[in-house]
């Protein structure tokens, strides 16, 4: 399909994707693993795992931001830091200029999250969020954002969340 219609230079691929349901822990243990952030890392570990990555080899991160200390929560279960690490890790971002213009807010010297806006930026349309990260990575990754563009992006990480459900997380290149 992709040959046939000369789509080479714009495809993207999923290298890897896990969905990990309820764990016996995401009831009974706090607001942490209920908002799933053992299903999150779980997720994670699996698909960095499957692609033989490590979580320094992602460029662009879209994470599910529900509600701003979920967005946290998520730096802390994708291993952008260590537990009770994510407040310090916003804390210390610096803000760096792409070459469309745009500045994007980038953590621990490495990984931009977020550059749509994430779901609140949006509404937090439910049902679609999944899909605004699918379309926002695609086109990171194809290097089509503007000033949102992440510079060189050729691996993107999408994590999706159902309270009390499913994390989801997808690598594409």
């Amino acid at each position: 399909f992709v040959r046939k219609r000369a789509l080479e230079r714009t495809a993207v691929e999923i290298a890897a994707q896990h969905m990990v349901t309820d764990l016996p822990s995401s009831f009974s243990d706090g607001f942490m693993k209920l908002c799933g952030v053992e299903m999150a890392a779980a997720a994670c570990r699996r698909c960095l795992d499957d692609a033989r990555i490590s979580i320094n080899d992602v460029d662009v991160i879209e994470v599910h931001d529900c509600f701003s200390c979920n967005e946290l929560f998520m730096y802390e279960a994708l291993g952008l830091c260590g537990p009770g690490q994510g407040g310090r890790l916003i804390d210390t971002a610096v803000w760096v200029k792409n070459r469309n213009g745009g500045e994007l807010c980038q953590l621990g010297g490495r990984w931009i999250v977020n550059p749509s806006g994430g779901l609140e930026s949006k509404g937090h349309p439910i049902g679609a969020t999944g899909l605004a990260q699918c379309a926002e990575l695609n086109w990171q990754l194809r290097g089509e954002t503007g000033q949102r563009q992440v510079d060189h992006a050729k691996i993107g990480l999408q994590q999706n969340f159902g309270l009390g459900s499913a994390a989801v997380v997808t690598l594409y290149t």
